[in-house]
């Protein structure tokens, strides 16, 4: 039997992402404009998602059945399964840590040893290593944020810089942590171990840390710290536990898993958390990231007819076109999703659109792919920590009273990540190169 010929729409093939994104982001300016208090919550993003999927299924000449036949084995693509199940998972041992107590005495752990100097250089290392060790950058703004408002009033500093330190602490964290779903969307898109991109990434997100701490001390040098601050040492205990095992290359499930038995245990053992309510706090955390779960199903089911009819070919035969060297690709994937992500305001949706498109040029242009999933993930982390209508500044703006714009001004650390990042291209940064242990079980 002859195989069918199906439309190839090149460009055009891209209507329905563009639909999806000219909604939600002309709805979100729309109602920005009118002054409402949540303007990108007006027209919801999976609303605007459904309206593209809608035009992507008018869209070729096969059969509705044909092309909802593509649509979901794209949208149950194992790897993207496995994702899925990887965010419910961080999402249930987040709940759990969060509610048998393990935030609120590792923030207090950090405070009580911070040196009274250095209030806003220490709110950013604070805030750090919270979103490493729960890898989302909104749950540590959420839980960080009040405490950095507070202790800015009362040493007489800038609100502004304070919660501006917050975000960019969440946003090293996050870009980092291997529990986080931009690694997850990262490393799982480009099959890259997970050990890989973390020493890549951090590689290049030290020193850009490092800045951000001086430039930090400089400016909040005046200010003091009042306590007390009770901390419960045995509390922080899964957030540690998570880190290390994860860093020696146990499974990510295994890793997830654990940490969130362990932080049950723990809570049971101190008296925090009782079974119904270490249930619940598992079932609530994992609820938090089912939107995410089904933005990533469809997204991925949209992106797959998208490529059914030509659309990913043309768009890097087009870049192909203008990118004469490894560098310049390098350059394109990053310039792309930190686009992506600049218009979809969602650092983890921007890396699961361009992934496929960052994979076809790394194998055109003989790219390492910890080096793609690397760039994937801090231009998609650094727009997504400057854009005012990103649900970080939101928040933050939120917690702090103030617009996201006077946020702006204060965040050095995803500028200094951005400059860093781009001097890496620039200089063909490789990274670490180590052997490998062929029994090794490090996620993949």
């Amino acid at each position: 039997m002859e195989k069918k010929e199906y439309k190839n729409y090149g460009g055009w093939a891209f209507i329905p992402l563009l639909v999806f994104l000219g909604i939600y982001l002309g709805a979100g300016i729309f109602y920005d404009i009118k002054g409402f208090a949540e303007p990108f919550k007006q027209i919801p993003r999976l609303t605007a998602l459904f309206v593209g999927i809608a035009i992507a299924l008018i869209m070729g000449n096969q059969s509705f059945e044909e092309k909802m036949d593509i649509f979901t084995s794209e949208a149950g693509e194992k790897n993207i399964l496995l994702m899925c199940v990887i965010f419910l998972l961080a999402g249930g041992f987040a709940g759990v840590a969060k509610e048998m107590g393990g935030v609120e005495s590792t923030v207090n752990l950090g405070l009580t040893f911070i040196p009274k100097q250095f209030i806003i250089a220490g709110v950013f290392i604070i805030s750090s290593f919270i979103a490493l060790a729960m890898g989302t950058s909104m749950g540590t703004i959420a839980a960080i944020g009040p405490i950095a408002v507070g202790l800015a009033d009362k040493a007489d500093l800038p609100i502004a810089l304070a919660i501006g330190a917050v975000v960019g602490g969440a946003m090293f964290g996050d870009n980092l942590s291997i529990i986080s779903d931009t690694t997850i969307a990262a490393t799982r898109s480009l099959g890259v171990k997970m050990r890989d991109k973390f020493l890549m990434n951090f590689l290049i997100a030290l020193p850009a840390a490092l800045i951000s701490i001086i430039i930090y001390s400089l400016l909040g040098t005046s200010g003091s710290l009042a306590g007390p601050f009770p901390y419960d040492l045995v509390k922080v205990i899964p957030y540690l536990g998570v880190l290390i095992a994860a860093l020696a290359g146990v499974n990510v499930l295994v890793v997830l898993i654990s940490g969130m038995l362990l932080a049950g245990i723990i809570g049971l053992a101190t008296g925090s958390l009782t079974i119904v309510s270490f249930a619940q706090s598992v079932g609530n955390g994992a609820s938090g990231m089912q939107g995410l779960v089904v933005i990533a199903l469809l997204i991925r089911g949209l992106t797959g007819l998208v490529k059914e009819h030509g659309g990913i070919d043309w768009l890097v035969n087009t870049l192909s076109k203008n990118i004469k060297t490894r560098k310049g690709a390098e350059y394109g994937i990053s310039a792309l999703v930190a686009l992506v992500d600049g218009a979809l305001a969602n650092n983890t949706v921007a890396i699961m659109v361009t992934a496929p498109l960052a994979k076809r040029i790394s194998t055109l242009y003989k790219i390492d792919n910890k080096k793609v999933a690397s760039l994937l993930d801090i231009f998609s982390c650094v727009m997504q920590g400057i854009i005012p209508h990103g649900g970080q500044l939101l928040l933050a703006g939120t917690i702090a009273g103030i617009s996201p714009i006077l946020i702006i001004k204060n965040l050095y650390y995803p500028l200094t990540l951005c400059i860093i990042a781009l001097i890496s291209i620039q200089l063909n940064f490789k990274g670490i190169k180590f052997k490998e242990n062929s029994k090794s079980n490090a996620i993949t």
